[in-house]
């Protein structure tokens, strides 16, 4: 029973590692899809005032919206042409990568109360 629950509590361990997402695959990601053109450098600093800042954002957010790109027009969908190109290649893995290594990112959002 004791080699049981050990099993059970390392499966779960592993598990949440792989669901969080891996920093390092998701700048590899990043880097390959060439994220900082219009996001900026730093990811803090977009091309454009319209775009946002992603460093620092959380990461559920981050999954949300990407996969909402993702689907497209349908129901639950957002509807950008670049950003639809840019995402239909990726895995949901690749997206949950992507989440945390720009979450993991010092960003300068503000939030106030």
């Amino acid at each position: 029973m004791k080699k049981l629950l050990i099993a059970l509590a390392c499966a779960t361990v592993s598990y949440s590692a792989v669901a969080g997402g891996n920093i390092d695959a998701g700048k590899a990601l990043t880097e390959k899809y060439s994220c900082f053109a219009c996001h900026g450098k730093d990811f803090n600093s977009p091309i454009d005032p319209s775009y946002p800042k992603l460093a620092g954002q959380h990461k559920d957010y981050l999954e949300h919206a990407l996969t909402a790109y993702k689907r497209g027009d349908a129901a639950n969908g957002r509807n950008n042409a670049i950003m639809g190109g840019q995402v239909k290649a990726l895995s949901d893995q690749d997206i949950r990568d992507i989440a945390a290594y720009l979450h993991s990112l010092p960003g300068s959002l503000v939030s106030h109360r």
